[in-house]
Formats: structure tokens, sequence, C-alpha cells
């Protein structure tokens, strides 16, 4: 693996290990929702599940937008896109997570 690819990888699970779910106040990581990532220069698409096909769209909306949101912090991210799945509401939450706006490139802080 590219080395730069590598520590790009590391930045983007230590960013994803900090994103809780807030119903159970438990990091997405431990609780192993993510189930792919791929980075394309400067592209990423993360794929998740939620905790459950009916955990409430609000706490699943949360997630994925948090996931968007943080990732697009991290210096050499351009574009995130969110993929959950398995779920009620995923449509609505993918469109509306992807088609928000990113935010300030002034607030990049990770």
């Amino acid at each position: 693996m590219d080395k730069d690819l590598n520590k790009m990888r590391i930045k983007i699970f230590d960013t994803l290990s900090r994103i809780v779910d807030p119903e159970i106040n438990t990091s997405i990581t431990e609780l192993e929702l993510i189930d792919e990532v791929n980075i394309d220069k400067d592209k990423v698409k993360v794929d998740l599940h939620l905790t459950s096909p009916f955990c409430p769209a609000v706490f699943g909306f949360k997630i994925c937008q948090d996931i968007h949101d943080n990732l697009l912090q991290i210096d050499g991210i351009d574009k995130v896109k969110v993929n959950v799945s398995n779920h009620f509401m995923a449509e609505q939450i993918n469109n509306q997570v992807n088609n928000s706006p990113n935010p300030s490139i002034n607030s990049k802080t990770i």
C-alpha cells in the first residue's frame, strides 16, 4: 500500500473512531458499523449499516452527517459520499447527507 494512502487511511479511521452513536454513546468503529471505506485520491466513500434496520432515523442521520462533515475536515479530502444500507430510511438519509453543503474550508481542524 502506498505510504500516503496508508497515512490517509489511518487519519480516516482515527476520525471515524471518534464518531459515536448518540443513542448509546459508543464509537461507530467499536460497534463495527463501518462496512467499507474506499479512497480514490481526494474522494472517500464510506459504506455502513446502523445498529438496526429501525434505528431512529434522527440518530442514523446524525451518524451519517457526522461521518460526512468530519471526514471533509481532513486535509486532502475534498469529497465524501456516505452510503448507509439496511435501514428503513436509508435512501432519504443518503440523499440528505450527500447533498448537504460542505463545511467551510477555513474550519479544517483535523
